[in-house]
């Protein structure tokens, strides 16, 4: 069995890890710190989205997998995929652009993820009652 939808999400997710991982480096090296961070706002930030992604990502794609897997509509795997890559690259952009602090495209971004956690949630629910509850 084959998990098309879930397969593109977890590309554009690795890209966007990559990217925030170069922006981790770069201060790495700028600072010469291999652990922790300095006082710098940017590399913190830049830590924390890199850090956020990996916190919030496997799960959001472990989910959406076990959906498409489990024979979830496509277009709902779908369209809770798409809530999950936008609320990632919009809570990466809004964390870094924000250096930290408060920024709109980091809430709507941590938003669109948990709503899509939430929807993800409830698809695997409906799906298990489908096939054993009722």
């Amino acid at each position: 069995m084959i998990v098309p939808v879930t397969g593109v999400y977890a590309a554009v997710i690795g890209l966007l890890l990559l990217v925030l991982s170069a922006q981790v480096v770069r201060f790495r090296l700028k600072y010469r710190k291999g652990l922790g961070v300095t006082d710098d706002r940017d590399f913190e930030a830049a830590v924390r989205a890199h850090a956020n992604l990996v916190e919030y990502a496997p799960l959001g794609l472990l989910m959406l997998g076990l959906a498409e897997l489990n024979g979830v509509p496509s277009g709902f795997v779908y369209w809770t995929g798409m809530a999950l890559v936008v609320g990632r690259i919009l809570h990466a952009w809004g964390m870094i652009n924000g250096r930290g602090g408060p920024h709109p495209a980091r809430m709507i971004g941590i938003l669109l993820t948990w709503l899509a956690i939430l929807v993800a949630s409830l698809l695997l629910f409906w799906n298990v009652w489908q096939v054993y509850g009722g």
